[in-house]
């Protein structure tokens, strides 16, 4: 099979599928990610990846290229990977490298294979690159296409990979579903469940999963903004409401919202194309699901300013955390640098330190400064702001760390600290959705979303 497009997505999916023991080739525009994965080095943070990656190299079952022309001669399943960003112009998704990918294996193909998308498209997309392919293909009609939307969370991709809660199999033919099985053989033969669909609910079945999981994250934000009026705690309210199997506490956690090149652009290039379509209206909801997201990061500065007495101007932050989750140094629409931007323009001296996210942090945010440790980063801080939720942030000495800075007040962006401990320690402990004086509340946590969970 070959891998069209290594990036996160498509770099995960040919070395997964190179240790599941399929013989895999990847391919790729540029040169650059090309030598570095032939190399052994996985261009981006997901752990497990470069284990993956060096063992399916040894096998001499992966391989990458720049060839399109040898890509077209190797598979007889082509899986493209490639990115679909939000248009510079519009909400839209730009499906120009979706073109791309599918015209330069098209073109060249000369007998009978499979073509399956995996990208985030908008509905309808898959029906038109069925057209287009049959157009280009010397082969024509016999040039099928499919489609297997990817269901990855950064830092859990190898696991989500190997071992996904469900595959989706978007198909036209019978003969299509056949070679996608076969491509899957030993994730089914776990008895993992598949979906056999039509190719426009494949699409929207991504589409669909991400706009219900960022409803779901925006609602108990919503929930911490009535708190916040009301007196009321938004975790005490979050642990009630996930003892209800109707609603689940599976990301029903408050705090400065999601990020990522997934949930935003996704939501809102579905409500574009659904507005396309004529129904907007049914989707209309998704605008106030971004908007509260949002809202959550202006909030966390607005909680920062009085915590320290209403201005800024001047004020040593230390932020703590610049990728948009945990376990991956992705900064794409990233809460806790958007907090610390928006800091800095308000006049504070801003310090940023990430355990991985630093190096693409400052080459999109040259006049941050960042520390190269978390010491260094709340040192004679006179606020920290903890942003993205990592373990090493999670369990630190709230002790060790007051000795450090110049005064012990604390921003929680992510309900991820001991509020007791940190109180019992001198410090002022403020989080969005919580009283002045609240407990700490232990948010329920699945083992499919700890950080420590095997293989992950």
């Amino acid at each position: 099979m070959t891998v069209i497009g290594t990036g996160y997505l498509g770099a995960t999916h040919a070395i997964c599928m190179a240790n599941l023991g399929y013989d895999v080739l990847g391919v790729d525009v540029d040169a650059r990610k090309v030598a570095e994965l032939s190399a052994g080095r996985v261009p981006f943070f997901e752990p497990g990846l470069p284990e993956k990656l060096k063992e399916a190299l040894a096998s001499g079952r992966l391989r990458f290229t720049t060839d399109f022309a040898l890509a077209a001669d190797f598979g007889d399943v082509h899986f493209v990977c490639v990115g679909t960003p939000q248009a510079a112009d519009s909400p839209a998704a730009d499906m120009r490298y979706v073109i791309a990918a599918f015209s330069s294996l098209a073109t060249r193909i000369t007998r009978k294979v499979l073509l399956v998308g995996k990208s985030t498209v908008p509905i309808g997309t898959a029906a038109r690159l069925t057209e287009m392919v049959h157009e280009m293909s010397p082969v024509g009609s016999e040039l099928e296409l499919a489609w297997n939307p990817e269901f990855l969370r950064e830092g859990h991709a190898v696991e989500d990979t190997l071992h996904p809660d469900r595959l989706v199999f978007g198909v036209s033919s019978l003969w299509a579903e056949q070679q996608l099985r076969a491509a899957f053989r030993p994730i089914l033969e776990e008895q993992t469940p598949v979906v056999i669909a039509d190719l426009a609910t494949s699409e929207l079945v991504k589409v669909a999963a991400n706009s219900f999981l960022a409803t779901k994250i925006s609602y108990i934000n919503a929930m911490a903004e009535v708190c916040e009026v009301t007196g009321g705690d938004v975790n005490i309210l979050a642990t009630a409401l996930g003892y209800d199997e109707r609603i689940g506490s599976r990301f029903l956690k408050p705090g400065l919202g999601f990020g990522g090149g997934c949930l935003p652009k996704d939501i809102r290039a579905f409500k574009f194309r659904a507005e396309e379509l004529g129904v907007g209206q049914a989707v209309a909801f998704l605008g106030e699901v971004d908007a509260i997201n949002i809202r959550r990061r202006v909030r966390t500065v607005d909680l920062i300013r009085e915590l320290v007495g209403g201005d800024l101007m001047g004020v040593k932050v230390a932020a703590l955390g610049a990728a948009f989750k945990p376990n991956s140094d992705d900064i794409r629409d990233a809460p806790a640098l958007d907090v610390a931007r928006m800091l800095y323009l308000e006049g504070a001296i801003v310090t940023v330190y990430d355990p991985e996210a630093n190096e693409n942090a400052h080459r999109v945010y040259p006049d941050l400064d960042f520390a190269d440790s978390m010491a260094d980063a709340i040192n004679d801080a006179q606020v920290v702001a903890l942003l993205t939720e990592w373990d090493e942030f999670r369990n630190a000495d709230p002790e060790v760390l007051g000795q450090l800075v110049a005064n012990r007040r604390i921003v929680d962006g992510r309900h991820a600290l001991d509020a007791d401990r940190y109180r019992a320690a001198g410090w002022e402990y403020r989080a969005l959705g919580r009283p002045l004086s609240s407990p700490t509340v232990a948010l329920a946590e699945h083992h499919k979303d700890s950080a420590a969970t095997p293989g992950r």
